[in-house]
């Protein structure tokens, strides 16, 4: 059992760099900034964080649409990969110099990170740390929207909007691991062709083609089973006449707004579920037990290679505006990531 002694910290700087938002607005607000490397407590570890992950939340938290968690960290930034350096009180799972990738609540855009121990996963075998540290944040979102929230089984047809982003990438690959039909939809023929290479059974150019239509074509009628939503807007009405009866539609953003005039007699003559969740504000011990649900089914996939994470591309911590005004262009399919060290 690891030491709860956290003596290491005494060999680690005392400063560390970090990304800031300086103000809300346009990505040129992420500003370095030096600040204390963050001491971990009861049940924390603290991780030297090797990459981390830009995520749409990030974009969102710097243009000022949403406010960290209380007692979170300011910066932004929910995933990294690294090396634990230091045990806070409890911690019964890590070692000094064991390599992670986790979820944090903020922090992620620094050197260094604290999170609970139970949000750090292993790194799957054959992992760098650059494809480690893309895998909690959607990981995470996935699971328990298809698979807990959604029911996703074997057999069903799933529809996943957004195909060629971060959290698209990793729908399509597990749900094609575990049985279901996965139809996508993405704004391109070529982000089309990446999600029918990922394993999506087919794929949709929402610019050209009617999603609702063709989707009825291709299901003979019968409709969708489980829907991942983070569109929103006039989708929650077209996701009604698409879904099946008895679907489950999940929404996880509203990228074209939450509000919208809908029909809902759909609701009723589908016994349809449509149901929602933000990862962010959960509970240390609800995302804990996220964490004890991937290791058991997914990370065994990534372990022998038969999914993995899309790095669309990289940059350094520095240029994390970079980062954010390459995601906001939309021309990227799956994770663009920050290297931290090395």
């Amino acid at each position: 059992m690891p030491s709860s002694d956290p003596s290491s910290l005494e060999t680690l700087p005392q400063m560390m760099t970090v990304i800031a938002i300086s103000e809300h607005g346009a990505p040129n607000v992420l500003k370095p900034e030096k600040r204390r490397v963050p001491v971990p407590h009861q049940g924390e570890i603290l991780i030297k964080i090797a990459a981390a992950g830009v995520n749409r939340p990030d974009i969102m938290q710097r243009q000022g649409h949403y406010r960290p968690p209380e007692g979170a960290s300011d910066l932004p930034g929910l995933e990294v990969s690294g090396t634990v350096v230091g045990l806070g009180r409890d911690t019964e799972r890590y070692a000094i110099g064991d390599k992670v990738c986790a979820l944090c609540p903020g922090g992620g855009y620094a050197e260094y990170v604290v999170v609970p121990e139970g949000h750090a996963l292993p790194i799957p075998k054959g992992f760098n740390f650059l494809q480690a540290a893309a895998l909690p944040e959607t990981y995470f979102t996935v699971w328990t929207n298809v698979f807990q929230r959604g029911q996703l089984k074997s057999g069903d047809v799933f529809l996943v909007h957004g195909g060629s982003s971060g959290i698209g990438t990793t729908a399509i690959q597990i749900a094609k691991a575990r049985g279901a039909t996965v139809i996508a939809t993405a704004g391109s023929d070529e982000k089309c062709s990446a999600c029918k290479k990922l394993g999506a059974d087919y794929a949709i150019n929402y610019q050209t083609t009617d999603y609702v239509q063709a989707v009825m074509e291709l299901t003979e009628g019968a409709g969708a089973n489980v829907i991942l939503d983070m569109v929103g807007g006039d989708y929650i009405e077209r996701n009604y006449k698409v879904a099946a009866t008895d679907g489950r539609i999940v929404q996880i953003a509203f990228l074209n707004g939450a509000i919208s005039e809908v029909n809902f007699m759909l609701l009723m003559l589908k016994r349809l579920t449509h149901t929602g969740s933000t990862l962010r504000p959960r509970s240390i011990e609800a995302k804990s037990q996220i964490a004890i649900e991937l290791e058991q089914e997914i990370w065994p996939l990534l372990d022998k290679g038969i999914i993995g994470p899309v790095i669309d591309s990289k940059y350094s911590l520095l240029e994390a505006g970079k980062a954010h005004q390459h995601m906001e262009e939309g021309k990227h399919v799956g994770k663009i990531m920050l290297v931290v060290d090395g």
